[in-house]
């Protein structure tokens, strides 16, 4: 029995169309199309990494490590084919790798790394002091009533100090003045008895 050219062109047709249908669905995986930050990036901070899949992903996992340490924050969420991860802060300088692995639309697994480096921001310059002098400390506290170079004490003279005294024990009068009262008493209490004495016989 002879088959006719158009019968096998016919199969061959079929076979081909069969072949594509079983293929496309294993070449249709879903796939990462971006991310943030993207592969080799250089990035001065970091909250969180992005990464964006060609169709919806479902039980996201990523991990942001660095050497053995590990930063994300929580867990991933997924929203649609948008996964986002935070990470904690304040982040030290270095290299960096996001792992993630996600579950396709079709149920296949997709996995990968994604190496980045943190500059992390420039730290701000230290202000310039203007050094306090030395003694302006010192001057600044006896300006204000401090420590200071106390003014001596004027001292009296002997003369004025036994004026002072004088006058304080007598009541304002001079000590001389009492000595010439007191000589003018005795004499007139002599006299007045020397007199006394004559008169009698």
């Amino acid at each position: 029995m002879k088959t006719s050219p158009v019968a096998v062109a016919l199969a061959l047709l079929a076979a081909l169309v069969l072949g594509t249908a079983f293929a496309s669905p294993a070449l249709a995986h879903d796939r990462l199309k971006s991310s943030d930050p993207a592969k080799g990036a250089k990035v001065e901070n970091l909250e969180e990494v992005k990464l964006t899949f060609s169709a919806t992903v479902r039980f996201p996992n990523v991990i942001v490590r660095s050497g053995d340490e590990t930063h994300q924050d929580g867990k991933a969420v997924a929203d649609g084919s948008v996964v986002t991860q935070k990470v904690k802060g304040d982040l030290p300088p270095g290299e960096y790798v996001i792992a993630y692995r996600v579950t396709s639309s079709d149920g296949h697994p997709i996995e990968g790394e994604i190496p980045f480096t943190l500059l992390g921001s420039a730290s701000p310059s230290p202000s310039s002091e203007t050094p306090e002098p030395a003694g302006s400390a010192e001057s600044a506290e006896s300006t204000a009533g401090g420590p200071a170079a106390s003014t001596p004490a004027a001292t009296l003279s002997p003369a004025a100090a036994g004026e002072s005294e004088d006058a304080g024990s007598s009541g304002g009068v001079p000590g001389w003045m009492w000595i010439v009262v007191g000589g003018l008493t005795g004499i007139g209490i002599g006299l007045f008895f020397s007199m006394r004495g004559r008169k009698q016989p």
